[in-house]
């Protein structure tokens, strides 16, 4: 018996049709063989963004190829070249068996070829020698894109053997965004010249955006201008005018795709079979042949009135889950708004990870998840019970390896711009491929997270802030202000409770001449000495300012008879001791004053503080230690 066959792809945008229907055909033959897939996805290149997506391909980062058996690498929907050069790269170091899609460039990989060049081909001669079009423009997906490139080449081939020029001014570079349709027909509208006769597209997408574009600028598709458009999806096939495309085997390559692997895996020769792609000529083009897809108006009405109820039910979860987390202010409270979504979206497990150290994280410099992370699992929905786990390495990647087979997971990043927290997994459930609103579902909780990291930094900012407020930074122990908040307090209680206080000021002698004599560095130095010492003298529960730059304050609201001689006594040992460590060129020594009473209501403590002209320095102390010289 064949032991787990573990499967890892990589793929951008998986609510796109084409991305849902290889998906879809590679699931469908995973289940059936007892084949865990791993999805690791990003939805690079959506929000023209080029910081964003730096996030979203941080997914491809957590991918670790020792784990799996095999790689199925759809880059032919990642428009980032360097992006899907890192993952071939990683592929081939980890010489795993690996298929791509519809490109050559890689002979160590095995190709699920879909003859697109053959399919442009026909479609273009379709509409130069059935329709008798003489101007065409077209409208193209990315050059960094292989399939992109072959039906651009086609196009111009077709256009070369039946004598029609094309220039460059005719050829619309996109995406294979749907915006791109509508962005080509602007452009050329505001170009000022004359309609063509056909806008050949590279996908249905483009095409269809580009039909509602031209009807509003007034034209007529196909009676003014022709548009085709390539993939046969389910809105190009039930759109009005039901759109020309190229109808292709998708679910069949991706089944292919995982069938290949498990070959290898079992010491075969992989059966490769020849896909083909079929024109289907329709009414855009002006053809009226049979529509391929939903042949009944009610099917395809209820099917479409089902779509739109799903998208707007979930529409509106998602816009609760958005407003709740918007009122979260911890942790805590996040996840359980998100665990109360979970629910909701139909899957066997969800498990949200994320980098141990995701809140701390103050610069944009963490862009990618790397092996040395440590990561955190705080929600585990696992068939509506939750746990978590505190600490596992990134590179198990789940929190809890799936045991069995016939798994399907998907990976997506959590980050705010460049700055990744971690990511998501949703296992056994279709919402990443079926509704278009994982992705923002994923914006939604990754937004969360940022504005709890944020009000963390700014709580520590306060409190930093509150600290430098109330601290005396040289000496660190509490400035005039904080003195007066804490013990204003506490001399109330005292009034009220009856208790004898004691208020202690200490002046620094011979400051002046230190600063003077040894620069105010050794002045700074005396200072922090002495500001020590009277910490470790002062009773447990007091408080101590420095008021000025030679002068502190001791407040004790619980003295007891002979509190003041012990001070005293405390502070002589401890600069004798300090005079003869450190042996400076001078002393360090304080006058020191007390006063101990119990106030009475008509007092406060600046009254109290008004006695020290007369109380003050009553009886001087200071260290017996005498002046030294270096």
């Amino acid at each position: 018996m064949r032991k787990i066959v573990n499967v890892a792809v990589f793929v951008a945008g998986l609510d796109e049709e084409y991305q849902n229907n290889v998906i879809t055909g590679i699931n469908d033959f995973a289940r059936h063989n007892n084949v865990n897939v791993s999805y690791f996805a990003a939805y690079g290149g959506m929000l023209d963004s080029k910081i964003f997506d730096i996030g979203e391909y941080s997914m491809y980062d957590v991918a670790d190829l020792e784990c799996f058996d095999g790689a199925i690498l759809m880059t032919n929907c990642i428009n980032d070249m360097a992006v899907r050069e890192r993952i071939i790269s990683k592929v081939k170091e980890a010489k795993l068996p690996a298929v791509v899609f519809d490109c050559a460039d890689y002979p160590e990989f095995i190709n699920i070829n879909i003859d697109n060049t053959a399919a442009m081909r026909n479609m273009v001669r379709h509409v130069i020698q059935e329709h008798g079009a003489k101007k065409l423009n077209y409208i193209s997906g990315p050059m960094s894109n292989p399939e992109a490139v072959e039906r651009l080449n086609a196009f111009r081939e077709v256009m070369a053997e039946n004598g029609l020029s094309v220039n460059e001014e005719d050829i619309y570079y996109g995406e294979f965004r749907p915006y791109d349709g509508k962005a080509a027909i602007e452009q050329y509208m505001k170009s000022g010249r004359a309609l063509p006769d056909a806008f050949i597209c590279a996908n249905d997408a483009m095409a269809l955006t580009a039909v509602s574009t031209l009807e509003k600028y007034g034209f007529c598709v196909p009676l003014d201008v022709i548009v085709t458009g390539f993939d046969n999806t389910f809105s190009a096939r039930n759109y009005c005018p039901a759109m020309t495309s190229v109808k292709r085997p998708l679910r069949r390559a991706g089944a292919a795709a995982c069938s290949a692997i498990l070959d290898i895996i079992d010491g075969k020769e992989p059966m490769i079979e020849h896909i083909e792609a079929e024109c289907v000529f329709t009414e855009s083009c002006g053809c009226v042949g049979a529509i391929d897809g939903v042949n009944h108006f009610s099917e395809y009405r209820k099917r479409t009135h089902n779509k739109i109820e799903d998208t707007n039910d979930k529409t509106q979860k998602l816009n609760i889950l958005s407003a709740r987390l918007a009122e979260t202010e911890n942790a805590d409270d996040t996840l359980n708004v998100i665990k109360e979504f979970i629910a909701e979206i139909g899957c066997e497990r969800f498990d949200l990870c994320l980098k141990e150290d995701w809140q701390e994280t103050f610069s944009n410099n963490a862009s990618a998840i790397s092996s040395e992370h440590c990561m955190t699992a705080p929600l585990i929905w696992n068939k509506g019970e939750t746990t978590c786990i505190e600490l596992f390495t990134c590179c198990q990647m789940y929190p809890e390896p799936p045991e069995a087979g016939g798994n399907i997971s998907y990976f997506l990043p959590l980050h705010f711009n460049d700055r990744v927290f971690g990511y998501f997994i949703i296992t056994n459930g279709d919402f990443p491929i079926t509704n278009l609103l994982c992705h923002t579902f994923a914006m939604s909780v990754s937004n969360a997270f940022e504005n709890l990291r944020k009000l963390s930094h700014l709580n520590k900012a306060m409190s930093e802030l509150n600290r430098l407020y109330v601290i005396d930074p040289l000496c660190n122990v509490y400035n005039r202000n904080g003195f007066i908040r804490l013990a204003d307090d506490l001399f109330k209680s005292s009034i009220t409770q009856k208790n004898k206080i004691m208020l202690t000021f200490i002046d620094m002698d011979g400051l002046k001449f230190i600063n003077d004599n040894y620069g105010h560095d050794e002045g700074d130095f005396a200072i922090q000495r002495l500001a020590d010492v009277i910490k470790d003298c002062m009773k447990k529960g007091s408080i101590c300012a420095r008021f000025g730059g030679d002068e502190f304050v001791i407040f004790n609201n619980k003295a007891s008879k002979g509190d003041d001689d012990a001070l005293v006594r405390h502070l002589n040992t401890k600069l004798d001791s300090i005079n003869a460590i450190y042996r400076k060129p001078y002393t360090i020594s304080a006058s020191v004053g007390s006063i101990i009473k119990v106030p009475d209501s008509s007092e406060t403590l600046y009254s109290v503080r008004g006695q020290e002209d007369k109380e003050k320095f009553k009886n001087s102390y200071g260290a017996k230690a005498s002046r030294r010289k270096l």
